[in-house]
């Protein structure tokens, strides 16, 4: 049997991986309503990606992509937190407040998930998005769905976990993680 590397599999089903330049640029806005059409087709896309994904691979923490993952320079993802609980549509999203108290937990991506990197970020997020019928819409995300949220928000911006770990910290390989399969822990 051959064995295929995490980031293969990923690449195989349609994730664009680490060093493509869109990967590195911040994804263009929709003007809502008007590309309403266009937004609903790449949402649609990135479920399906998603369900490509889910069927290879368990995500106990919940999952997320963003439209530049699958080679699509505009500012939509879609998250889906852990539990079973409905997806989240993020359009055009913008994190307007953060708190001051933070956690550091491991997270993977997609895009290079042959690794895990120990990422601090705040454990409350407010996030201003857009409907698709052009309102504002805004909401606070805590603890696991805040990481969730914050990575794919990161996506949209241009960047990768990396950027957020701390100087002199680096991934650590898939094998060396022994927290697969378990939620992140919050007391």
């Amino acid at each position: 049997m051959i064995d295929v590397r995490p980031s293969q599999q990923m690449r195989d089903l349609g994730v664009v991986q680490r060093g493509a330049g869109i990967l590195a640029e911040p994804a263009r806005a929709f003007d809502l309503p008007a590309e309403r059409n266009e937004a609903e087709r790449i949402i649609d896309e990135l479920f399906a990606a998603m369900e490509r994904i889910g069927q290879v691979h368990p995500f106990a923490k919940g999952m997320g992509i963003a439209a530049p993952q699958i080679g699509i320079g505009r500012a939509v993802a879609v998250v889906l937190p852990a539990a079973d609980a409905p997806a989240i549509v993020l359009l055009n999203p913008k994190i307007t407040d953060r708190s001051d108290e933070t956690d550091e937990q491991y997270e993977g991506c997609l895009s290079f998930f042959d690794v895990r990197g120990h990422v601090p970020r705040p454990l409350e997020i407010t996030v201003e998005s857009t409907g698709l019928i052009g309102e504002a819409v805004t909401t606070v995300y805590e603890r696991g769905l805040a990481r969730l949220v914050h990575h794919e928000i990161d996506h949209l911006e241009g960047l990768l976990y990396t950027a957020r770990m701390r100087p002199n910290v680096a991934p650590i390989p898939v094998e060396e993680y022994r927290q697969t399969g378990r939620a992140w822990a919050y007391e």
